[in-house]
């Protein structure tokens, strides 16, 4: 594999297929028209609530007929937790040909009104319940839609009507007759706000052809087939939660359980006992507290785990196996990919072709192999010159599912998006049998004395030290602050108390370099994190810089 630069799986052919130049509103359509009688979505956010594919596409139809008369913008600004509404008015902002816009309301008001104004937002889809849970967020004056009294409102002998023509209609017929929107193509199709981990929030704009070509890559793996039965409980607002528990369910028919919040984990458990739940998703974060508050026994139904969104900690794969049973399988992807690049799965895909000779479909430690339809480079940190696949470079990926661009930002953009390729700032390599291994975030290394250090290696062996792997959040962080004579040297913040001659000695008997080892010490209250359970890269920096 030494001589190889490029990783190619039928990027090509997947970039060239006729379903991508489609549009979300014709593809859900036809897709919810083909089962009207099936329940797709089950709510638990306050008792058990069960949808039909016929209704759900009845309801968001007919709803979508009301939103030109809110507004002439092209994007409608949504804020709902994981659930029937968020299904609802994610499907009706499409089919009335606009594009939607699920909001971070956990960014804070500032920011939060930072967005609302870089999208152009004027009509916001929520309801009165979550007006109340969020009332910092920067609500306008007019153009705010209770959907829940929307949908009370909607006339029932035309709804049924409806109804009627989606069971007794040919699909595709009826979408022309009540003229669905059908090109998509590049055309935007869903605006994300980055959570902003080490910086402003951005604007990610995805195209039609991003989120059904991800899609068709989730489908090619095989993992979420139309049999399974996925607990959907991350946030709208989150690209995992867009395109996977979102449109993927919409478009591909793996039936959906819904939950508000992915922090409540008894009562997730307690759904997936009663749902017989097969496919958890979240984060390492996420799932810590199982280990400590849930009986294996309610997650006797899970098939596996599939965790993202940050490095799953040493060892904890096996013990979430031997514990809960299921397999454990870590993936990877961005905001900017739609979101998914890779996954572990129990087997490899028919039909697949990967470098090597193993035929297995996961490999701990990696973030498994890439989906079909990607191509990968790995690139020098500082030349971005092409390097070999199995030496550690900054990761570059092309594929169907490889956003826009950011909103407004044509110098960002052009910083990540070169020749065609997208620099996605992490480090990474790849094994002999196409295995990706995600070493760092580059902005996770600080360069001292002319040496690239990982923050996260220095983090784990620091946990590991003061046996603070079983803390349900993260006790410590490091990050780099300018040093006038080394370039930069390493700042250890953390909720716990340690003294640094007895941390350097511990780094020392763990055998890590000098430069390696943190300078100074500074004791906080609270490590800083987001909504999705990661770190927040930025407010860890600010801390790290007044240290």
């Amino acid at each position: 594999m030494t001589s190889l630069i490029e990783l190619n799986l039928d990027e090509a052919d997947f970039q060239s297929r006729r379903e991508l130049e489609s549009h979300l509103a014709y593809e859900s359509f036809i897709a919810l028209a083909r089962e009207p009688r099936r329940e797709l979505i089950v709510d638990h956010t306050l008792q058990r609530r069960g949808m039909k594919c016929g209704f759900l596409l009845a309801a968001a139809f007919m709803l979508s007929k009301r939103i030109a008369g809110w507004t002439a913008k092209p994007r409608v600004g949504i804020l709902f937790p994981p659930g029937l509404g968020g299904y609802i008015a994610n499907l009706a902002v499409v089919f009335a040909g606009k594009v939607p816009v699920n909001l971070n309301f956990t960014l804070g008001p500032a920011s939060a009104a930072s967005c609302l104004k870089k999208a152009d937002i004027d009509c916001l889809l929520t309801t009165e319940r979550v007006r109340q849970k969020i009332p910092d967020f920067p609500w306008p004056e007019t153009g705010v839609i209770d959907l829940v009294e929307e949908l009370k409102n909607l006339p029932k002998a035309k709804t049924l009507a409806l109804l009627s023509w989606i069971h007794l209609c040919p699909s595709k017929l009826l979408a022309r007759i009540l003229k669905v929107p059908s090109e998509g193509g590049d055309r935007e199709a869903g605006l994300l706000f980055t959570s902003g981990s080490s910086g402003e929030p951005k604007g990610v704009v995805l195209t039609h052809k991003n989120i059904l070509g991800n899609c068709a890559q989730i489908d090619a793996s095989g993992l979420l087939r139309p049999s399974e039965k996925l607990l959907a409980n991350l946030p709208i607002f989150h690209s995992f939660g867009f395109t996977v528990t979102l449109w993927y369910p919409l478009l591909r028919g793996c039936a959906v359980v819904t939950l508000p919040s992915p922090l409540d984990v008894k009562k997730n458990a307690e759904v997936v006992a009663v749902e017989s739940i097969s496919i958890l998703v979240g984060t390492p974060t996420f799932f810590k507290p199982y280990f400590k508050r849930v009986d294996a026994s309610k997650l006797a139904s899970i098939k596996c785990v599939i965790a993202g969104a940050e490095k799953t900690p040493e060892g904890f794969a096996d013990a979430w196996e031997s514990q809960f049973g299921g397999q454990y399988l870590e993936g990877y992807g961005l905001t900017e990919t739609s979101p998914v690049v890779s996954v572990n799965l129990p087997t490899m895909p028919r039909g697949a072709t990967y470098p090597g000779e193993s035929t297995a479909g996961s490999r701990r430690g990696s973030v498994g192999r890439l989906l079909p339809g990607h191509a990968a480079r790995i690139l020098h940190p500082d030349t971005k010159e092409e390097i070999s696949l199995d030496e550690v470079g900054l990761l570059a990926l092309r594929g169907p599912n490889i956003f826009y661009g950011y909103l407004d930002e044509p110098d960002r953009t052009e910083e990540v998006l070169q020749d065609g390729w997208f620099i996605t700032g992490d480090l990474a390599r790849f094994d002999a049998d196409g295995f990706l291994f995600i070493e760092g975030r580059l902005s996770r290394f600080s360069k001292i004395g002319g040496e690239m250090v990982p923050h996260g290696t220095v983090e784990e062996l620091l946990i590991q030290a003061y046996g603070l792997e079983e803390s349900e959040t993260p006790a410590l962080a490091v990050a780099g602050r300018p040093d006038a004579a080394k370039g930069e040297v390493l700042v250890l913040l953390t909720t716990v108390d340690i003294g640094l001659s007895d941390m350097r000695g511990k780094l020392s008997e763990a055998g890590l370099p000098n430069l390696w080892v943190p300078k100074e010490i500074r004791r906080v209250e609270a490590i800083p994190t987001l909504a999705t359970g990661k770190l927040d890269l930025r407010g860890i920096n600010e801390m790290a810089q007044s240290a």
